[in-house]
């Protein structure tokens, strides 16, 4: 099998990892026989690896650390940078000339463009308002708004003094809000009058009010004006008026410890109320900018675009790629509105280099017969990166025929609660079908049996074994450490244990299988949920799955449902056409006892499936938690069928 593309010589030779693996030759006299060469020098000598990341990505701090890494040998428990003194938000705000910062779009067309420089006046103007409204470091400030400038300028502000940011985007329900703002008291809440999606205007201002009269630590709401609408709500501020536009003071950045509180991050909350993690302002800091750099070899040129809201850790992750001094480009909308070539329009308009999306975009534009080298001129786009679940086979040749056959296509795995990745891509090396690049540099990833041996060829846990950087740095309201040590260190101690199933590859790729928590265990024998998603998404009559264990005759059988494409009904034939396919591609253990059709599923609303959460129902079990689910009323259409009595 042959890759489906490999970087030229001079793509290699100007790429990050090129030059950062002459800066380890300079400096260090080190010289690598490839990338897993330099992978596992990464690991082995964390404090040189991370030493020489933070100089070369040029991080700013006003005082330098005294030791890279103490502590190695505890995880959670080893300590970086101690010593250093550093502001998230001045390391993002280095560059303050004319060029083009943000380009923001609209669902409804409307388009804006900020300036470095004027980005840093509003966090100017905005940081002398928060701090007049009594916001000190430690405070939290929330954000309750759509992917607009106004919320990274709130960020960036909010970061400058040393206060948490937090946020949600404007589709959350009050009661999934109230379950994440509710644990962590803000002072401030910047929230919007409503948003536009899929063609309609949605009113934010109900429960905006609601939000106010529920969380009494709010002091202070910041009304930002997206759709115009007239608004009534007590003791909100129009963000015009709250900012200090006369004899601004200059903006003071807050020099603090490295691990210092920056962004509060939250669990899906599917089954239970959202933890609520606490991410450290350097270690996201420096993470970021090596995923960005080296992996993504995002460079000051280019135009970084990611389908995201401000509830998805995708939307941190771009922002920090203010500090490479890129342009960044926002959406907020459907991205299928007006027509599902929409965001290929706009990638072609505003020439976006670096596409950033979704694994169920990609497959759903495909579904949707769009042939982007056909209709588009797409000279500037050199990468696609996508997340949020296992990319397909089928997807990564679709990219490749039918987008753009010269660019890196980047399938990315991590999660919010390292505000990052274990394994991504890699612009110096080849793409594989099916295969995620590489792990990250830095990132001790292994994948273990049942037994707790580290294997390659063969599925297992993902699991991190040694620390790093920006792993959480608490729980927010666990002071005895227990909901955090559960989380990742219950599996095996002194090792993060992802919850990923996985396998590392003959390439040395690694391939994601599914979830760890909704592995199907048929006579005992345990099966990813991407390799049976895999083998649907091939069929065009199937627009949308979700694949489930059910318990059964004291065993467990594999439980298929479906969405259909219109106007088409289950019929014997296409179950058989379904189950054929999955058999001659995988295992007769894969193959679906039960194929059901249903008219939705249910996914979070940062749009990934939740099996767990249809297993419960299909069981007779509640699902405690429904409001952390962009389509709760879909789990009903899962209860009590007939079809699973026999």
């Amino acid at each position: 099998m042959n890759p489906l593309w490999q970087p030229n010589p001079e793509q290699i030779k100007q790429s990050h990892m090129q030059h950062f693996q002459e800066q380890l030759k300079s400096s260090l006299s080190l010289n690598f026989d490839g990338y897993e060469d330099l992978h596992r020098w990464s690991v082995d000598h964390p404090e040189k690896f991370w030493e020489q990341l933070w100089q070369y990505t040029n991080i700013r701090s006003s005082q330098p650390y005294a030791s890279v890494l103490k502590h190695a040998e505890k995880f959670p428990g080893a300590s970086w940078f101690e010593g250093a003194k550093l502001n998230f938000a001045e390391n993002l705000l280095r560059n303050r000339s004319d060029k083009t910062a943000i380009v923001a779009r609209l669902e409804n067309g409307a388009r804006r463009t900020l300036s470095y420089i004027e980005l840093y006046q509003q966090v100017c103007q905005l940081a002398a308002a928060l701090r007049n409204a009594g916001v000190v470091k430690g405070d939290r400030v929330a954000g309750f708004m759509p992917n607009v400038p106004e919320t990274i300028v709130a960020m960036l502000a909010t970061s400058s003094i040393g206060a948490i940011w937090s946020s949600c985007s404007p589709d959350f329900g009050i009661n999934g809000v109230m379950d994440r703002f509710g644990q962590i008291e803000p002072k401030v809440l910047f929230a919007c009058d409503g948003y536009y999606y899929n063609g309609k205007t949605i009113d934010s201002t109900p429960r905006v009010q609601k939000i106010c009269e529920q969380i009494d630590s709010i002091e202070q709401l910041v009304l930002v004006q997206v759709t115009e609408a007239v608004t009534d709500i007590p003791r909100a501020v129009n963000y015009s008026d709250f900012l200090v536009q006369a004899n601004t003071p200059e903006l003071q950045f807050e020099q603090l410890p490295f691990d210092h509180p920056l962004y509060i991050m939250y669990s899906s909350g599917t089954t239970g109320v959202p933890k609520c993690i606490v991410h450290g302002a350097g270690g996201t800091l420096i993470q970021q900018l090596k995923e960005q750099q080296l992996h993504t070899n995002l460079q000051t040129d280019d135009v970084l675009f990611y389908f995201t809201t401000c509830g998805w850790m995708m939307w941190n992750w771009l922002v920090a790629s203010l500090a490479t001094e890129a342009t960044i480009v926002l959406f907020d909308g459907s991205p299928f509105y007006p027509e599902p070539k929409s965001l290929i329009d706009m990638a072609e308009q505003e020439s976006i280099s670096i596409f950033g999306t979704s694994a169920k975009y990609i497959a759903a534009l495909e579904k949707a017969h769009v042939v982007p080298r056909e209709t588009h001129n797409l000279p500037a786009l050199k990468a696609i990166l996508s997340t949020g679940s296992p990319l397909s086979h089928e997807s990564f040749q679709y990219v490749y025929r039918d987008i753009k056959a010269d660019l890196c296509l980047s399938s990315i795995s991590g999660g919010t609660d390292i505000l990052s990745c274990f394994v991504l891509g890699n612009p110096a090396m080849p793409v594989w079908e099916g295969e995620i690049q590489c792990r990250g540099l830095g990132m001790a990833v292994e994948i273990w049996d049942e037994q707790g041996r580290s294997v390659t060829e063969q599925k297992g846990e993902l699991v991190c074994v040694k620390p790093f950087p920006s792993a959480p740095i608490y729980f927010w309201n666990d002071p005895e450490n227990k909901k955090y040590l559960s989380a990742y260190f219950e599996t095996y101690a002194n090792i993060w244990a992802h919850g990923d199933y996985g396998e590392i590859t003959a390439h040395n790729g690694v391939i994601i299988h599914g979830r760890s928590d909704a592995v199907l265990n048929p006579g005992g024998v345990r099966i990813g949920t991407a390799e049976i998603y895999r083998q649907v998404e091939k069929l065009d009559e199937v627009i949308d799955s979700i694949c489930i264990g059910q318990n059964w005759d004291d065993d467990v059988r594999v439980v298929l449902f479906v969405v259909l494409r219109q106007g088409l009904s289950l019929s014997d034939e296409l179950i058989g056409k379904i189950r054929t396919s999955i058999r001659s591609e995988t295992t007769p253990r894969h193959v679906p006892a039960k194929v059901i059709t249903v008219t939705d599923i249910p996914r979070t609303i940062s749009g990934k499936i939740v099996e767990l959460a249809v297993r419960k129902v299909v069981h007779g079990q509640a699902v405690n938690n429904t409001d952390a689910l962009a389509n709760p009323e879909a789990l009903e259409l899962f209860k009590n069928l007939p079809e699973l009595q026999d």
